[in-house]
C-alpha cells in the first residue's frame, strides 16, 4: 500500500505542478492581453479625446444659439397664434356685419317691391280702369255716331259688322 500512496502522491504532485504551469501560462497570457487592451484603449482615447473635446466646445458654443432659436420659435408661434385669433375675430365681425347688411338690404328690397306692387295696383285701379271706362265710352260714342251716319245713308248692317270686328281685335 505504501507504493500506492507514493504513486498517488506523485500523481498529485505532477497534477499540482501541471496546474501551476497552466495557471502561470494563463496569468502571462492574461497580462499580455491586458497590456494590449490598455494600448488599444490609450490609442482610442488619444483619437476620440480630441473629437469629444471639439464636440463639447461645439455644443457649448451652439447651446446658447439653440436656446435662442427655440425661444424665438416659441415667440413666433405665440405671435402667429395671436394674429390668427385677430384675423378670426376680424373675419367673424366682417361676416356678421355683412349678414346684417344683407338682411337690411333684403328688407329694403322687400319693402320696395311691396311699394311697387301697391303703386301698380293703385295705378291700375285709379288710372287704367277709368281709362278703360273712358275708352269704352268713346267707343260707344263712335258706334253711336257710326250708327247715326249709316242710318242717314241707309246701310246700317255692314258698318255694324265691321265695328264689331274692330272691337275683337
Amino acid at each position: 500500500m505504501q507504493t500506492w500512496v507514493a504513486v498517488f502522491i506523485a500523481a498529485t504532485a505532477v497534477a499540482v505542478v501541471l496546474q501551476t504551469a497552466i495557471l502561470t501560462a494563463l496569468f502571462v497570457q492574461l497580462r499580455r492581453r491586458l497590456e494590449q487592451t490598455h494600448r488599444i484603449l490609450n490609442d482610442l482615447q488619444s483619437r476620440v479625446g480630441p473629437i469629444l473635446t471639439r464636440v463639447q466646445i461645439l455644443l457649448e458654443d451652439t447651446q446658447p444659439r439653440i436656446s435662442e432659436m427655440v425661444a424665438d420659435s416659441a415667440h413666433i408661434v405665440y405671435l402667429a397664434r395671436n394674429q390668427a385669433q385677430r384675423v378670426d375675430r376680424v373675419c367673424t365681425d366682417a361676416v356678421d356685419r355683412l349678414r346684417g347688411q344683407l338682411v337690411h338690404a333684403d328688407r329694403i328690397l322687400t319693402s320696395s317691391l311691396e311699394v311697387v306692387e301697391t303703386v301698380g295696383a293703385e295705378f291700375q285701379r285709379s288710372f287704367l280702369r277709368p281709362m278703360q271706362k273712358a275708352s269704352a265710352l268713346v267707343q260707344g260714342i263712335k258706334v253711336g255716331l257710326e250708327f247715326l251716319r249709316s242710318r242717314r245713308r241707309g246701310g246700317a248692317a255692314p258698318a255694324k259688322a265691321e265695328q264689331e270686328d274692330e272691337l275683337f281685335i
